[in-house]
């Protein structure tokens, strides 16, 4: 399988690839390129190994990788690698197969890799050549988590993820409260939980609050750039959209 490195930090590079080589050494990496420019140059160059999977980092050298994708209409499956979650909804409207936070996780870039490999099933000809078949157009059809095991004192719950209202950071842990009220730890960050749940149906607002599309009672517009949404269960402290977050916010309502 041929992959193809887009990331302008040197040694964070170098450690992906090794990390990546560290879980398949039959990965061929075709190279490591830090700027869009480049990258482009090297798509549209059809003599040049077009790679099977690009890791590509959101901020590079001289723009934003979501322009490699706009330009060229690309359809190579994507393992975002960014130490920025704002992006998150928007990779997930592109051929993503994960978003990875840096500092990479090798059991998340793992995980990551054993995804694209069963989305595309991959599989080995005669000659050992590795092909792969079409991704479906979007990864939001793939299966999201659609349950969560709980526990408190000795006992265990496990609750659909339609059960759940959203999810909070409450002193440094991790809650879901359901929509009657209840709420559990859960052994999740804010950033995991948004690979895990499905974004048409879950979108953090802010900092610490995942809530889901059944959650909302009412949106509020305060003032220019400032949302408060009450949320059914109500939460103990008062909900805004960060101003950050407002238009994909919106876009994510109007879907």
């Amino acid at each position: 399988m041929n992959v193809l490195i887009v990331e302008d930090e040197e040694l964070s590079a170098e450690r992906l690839r090794n990390l990546i080589l560290g879980i398949d050494p039959s990965m061929m990496i075709l190279g490591i390129i830090p700027s869009v420019f480049e990258t482009i140059a090297y798509l549209e160059n059809q003599s040049n190994i077009q790679p099977d999977l690009i890791f590509l980092d959101i901020h590079l050298e001289d723009d934003n990788g979501f322009k490699i994708i706009e330009r060229l209409n690309l359809m190579i499956p994507i393992i975002f690698t960014t130490a920025f979650d704002a992006y998150m909804q928007k990779a997930f409207k592109t051929h993503s197969i994960d978003y990875l936070l840096k500092p990479i996780n090798p059991l998340e870039l793992q995980a990551s890799l054993l995804k694209f490999k069963k989305l595309t099933a991959i599989s080995t000809n005669r000659d050992g050549m590795v092909t792969t078949d079409t991704l479906p157009a979007t990864m939001l059809s793939e299966k999201y988590k659609d349950r969560f095991l709980c526990t408190a004192g000795s006992r265990i719950f496990t609750f659909k993820t339609t059960d759940i209202a959203y999810f909070t950071i409450e002193e440094r842990a991790t809650f879901l409260r359901l929509f009657d009220g209840r709420h559990f730890a859960v052994e999740y960050s804010l950033e995991k939980l948004c690979q895990l749940l499905d974004p048409q149906e879950f979108f953090r607002i802010n900092r610490t609050l995942l809530i889901s599309v059944s959650s909302i009672r009412e949106i509020h517009s305060i003032s220019a750039g400032k949302l408060k949404i009450e949320l059914n269960p109500t939460q103990s402290q008062e909900a805004y959209v960060s101003a950050d977050r407002i238009s994909e916010f919106k876009n994510w309502l109007g879907r």
